[in-house]
């Protein structure tokens, strides 16, 4: 009875995924497409896509076009994105309650809680949104936020993950490695994802963060976003995470750009540092 149970539960599952599998293809299709396409698609017979098919026509989520035969998107494409976001939303979660476990074990000073007064003072002295983040391999991982007050709130971001390459956060902290780790870096993403900037032009742009001790992206967490982040260091000069803020880019402009935020951000790196024994040179 119990391998009969695991064997049905092991069925469900995959249904469950060649269903999500289905209304992905479906969200991607600019035209309609057939069930012969669906099912090469996404690698079973025509008769299990039909029936897939029909539990998902039944909900209301896809559409068959009776004359062609044709399945079209509906709202394949709002429910797969539902659902990739609740799905990359609890991987996240578990990233950064994993990170948070870490840091708890190890007995060091929580750079979480160190950091919180920091990025309250800036998040009310500014009325932006103030994020902490740290690496994780080559990606930054968001673990702590203060939001700016009001009734526009910035996007919640805490446990995602982005390409370091992609954000202010991610350049201030890598900008402080040496360039032989960057360039295997960059050599490693080349050869598996797309994305990664030429390597002269990112070598360039890291060595002028790293002389001005922060870092401005526009546009690399969404479109009119400005990230503004400054690097934080320990007592052995290791960058332990960084401190950044995020704001729409007619806020995050000219004057009150770089007399007020970028100061303050220096400052307020510059004090969590120190915290963690950084002096410096």
């Amino acid at each position: 009875m119990e391998k009969d149970l695991k064997k049905r539960n092991r069925v469900t599952q995959q249904k469950l995924e060649k269903a999500v599998e289905l209304l992905e293809v479906l969200a991607d299709e600019e035209q309609e497409c057939s069930l012969s396409a669906l099912a090469k698609r996404i690698g079973v017979s025509r008769y299990k896509t039909m029936r897939l098919l029909e539990s998902l026509q039944n909900k209301g989520v896809v559409q068959c076009a009776v004359e062609s035969g044709r399945y079209n998107r509906s709202c394949a494409e709002l429910l797969s994105r539902r659902l990739q976001k609740k799905a990359g939303r609890f991987r996240h979660a578990r990233v950064m309650e994993s990170f948070l476990r870490r840091s708890h074990e190890t007995g060091c000073p929580s750079l979480v809680s160190e950091a919180r007064p920091v990025l309250e003072s800036l998040a009310r002295q500014h009325n932006e949104a103030m994020y902490l983040t740290v690496l994780k391999g080559d990606e930054v991982l968001f673990v702590d936020m203060v939001d700016r007050q009001g009734e526009m709130k910035a996007e919640p971001l805490l446990g995602m993950c982005y390409p370091f390459f992609s954000n202010a956060a991610g350049k201030a902290m890598r900008s402080i490695d040496s360039w032989d780790l960057l360039e295997k870096i960059g050599k490693r993403w080349r050869r598996g994802q797309p994305g990664f900037p030429d390597l002269a032009i990112f070598k360039g742009e890291l060595e002028l963060i790293r002389e001005q001790g922060v870092a401005v992206d526009c546009g690399g967490l969404g479109e009119g976003i400005v990230t503004v982040a400054v690097a934080v260091r320990d007592y052995a000069g290791k960058v332990v995470g960084a401190v950044a803020m995020l704001g729409p880019s007619f806020r995050m402009i000219g004057a009150r750009l770089e007399q007020e935020i970028i100061p303050s951000l220096r400052v307020g790196g510059e004090l969590l540092s120190t915290k963690f024994g950084y002096v410096r040179q």
